[in-house]
């Protein structure tokens, strides 16, 4: 039985607005939930769920509304937590982390979780989803760092490289034969 999953990165998010969990969409991002609901609305996507963080929620409300849907929100879906600050890290302190973590797992700054933690926390979530809805089409408000972490369990091809040429938004669409991944095809393109 066929289950899908549709990996849906936020979309662009104001680098310096509010913590991590509060930060918004940018004006592009706003504009993009409209392409990200006209791209998936008739694929027949019957679950929705995301990050509790704000810019993964909103990137996929208009198309679960368009659908009356309710988005379920999981804590363990949450982008990887880097430090203990809840605060976006700039990209030049950011890079050189995502570098180390990725050719070590398990890798952390004090306070923070490594890509082992975090990958483990958001499979056992996709693990459960498949289970509970197999045969069905889910939809997950995602971010970027996780997203790679839950593909890159199923194949090693994502990883550091294919993280860094994902874009925001960007959609994945995941096929499985129960818990196992047969196929992946990205659907956004960047115009």
């Amino acid at each position: 039985m066929k289950t899908y999953i549709y990996m849906v990165r936020h979309g662009e998010s104001p680098k310096t607005e509010g913590n991590e969990r509060t930060r918004g969409l940018t004006d592009k991002g706003k504009v993009d939930t409209n392409r990200i609901t006209e791209l998936l609305k008739t694929e027949g996507i019957e679950v929705f769920v995301s990050s509790p963080y704000q810019r993964a929620i909103l990137t996929i409300r208009e198309l679960a509304q368009c659908l009356g849907k309710e988005i379920l929100i999981f804590e363990d879906l949450k982008e990887r937590n880097f430090s203990a600050d809840d605060i976006r890290m700039p990209d030049s302190e950011l890079m050189p982390l995502l570098n180390r973590s990725f050719s070590d797992p398990n890798f952390t700054l004090s306070g923070g979780e490594s890509n082992a933690d975090c990958q483990n926390r958001a499979i056992k979530v996709l693990k459960e989803l498949l289970k509970t809805y197999q045969g069905q089409k889910i939809a997950i408000g995602t971010h970027g760092a996780v997203m790679t972490l839950m593909m890159g369990y199923y194949d090693s091809q994502y990883d550091l490289d294919f993280l860094l040429h994902t874009s925001k938004p960007d959609i994945y669409k995941m096929e499985f034969n129960g818990q196992e991944l047969v196929e992946v095809k990205r659907l956004w393109s960047v115009n």
